[in-house]
């Protein structure tokens, strides 16, 4: 059965890294979804589909949105294409959101499987200050959203290693969970 892969973790656990290496090396059908989201294209961060306000209101109103939540002053969206590559026998990872996992998984059902990136404080807090987008303030509220109990039925990938590391262990899990 192919498998939506709700991809979740504290902002800097590395999923968007871990996005990108699978991205350049795809396991056998898999598809990594783009996010709709309505933040400037040049904004740094993920790869994503830079939408404004009004076509993200356009775009949902459509029913184009398999999933979509807002957050950070931001609204997030995962295309409906997502289906049609499940209908099709493809696996999809999505960099999804834990507090809308209840959302994906009314949608989804059976065919979600949630992953939950996680890494030590100490390693997050570190990525947090290199990558330089937040003040000190805001690096400790990611922390402290970070400290929340993972969802059940998450399955976990600590990602405090290498991105190497991280990517073989995903690999696996995907196998150990078709």
């Amino acid at each position: 059965m192919a498998r939506l892969i709700w991809l979740i973790g504290p902002s800097g656990s590395g999923k968007d890294s871990l996005l990108d290496a699978l991205r350049a090396s795809p396991p056998p059908r898999l598809l990594i979804a783009h996010r709709y989201i309505t933040r400037a294209a040049d904004a740094g961060g993920e790869n994503h589909v830079a939408l404004s306000e009004a076509e993200f209101a356009h775009r949902a109103a459509l029913g184009l949105f398999a999933v979509s939540w807002q957050a950070h002053g931001f609204r997030y969206g995962i295309g409906c294409e997502a289906e049609q590559w499940l209908a099709r026998g493809q696996s999809v990872v999505a960099n999804g959101s834990r507090l809308h996992l209840a959302q994906a998984q009314a949608r989804f059902g059976a065919q979600l499987l949630p992953v939950c990136l996680q890494v030590s404080p100490a390693v997050l807090a570190a990525r947090l200050r290199q990558r330089g987008r937040e003040d000190d303030a805001e690096i400790a509220r990611r922390l402290a959203r970070a400290a929340q109990p993972q969802p059940d039925g998450c399955l976990i990938l600590n990602n405090d290693g290498a991105l190497a590391e991280t990517v073989r262990q995903l690999r696996q899990l995907l196998e150990a969970h078709p």
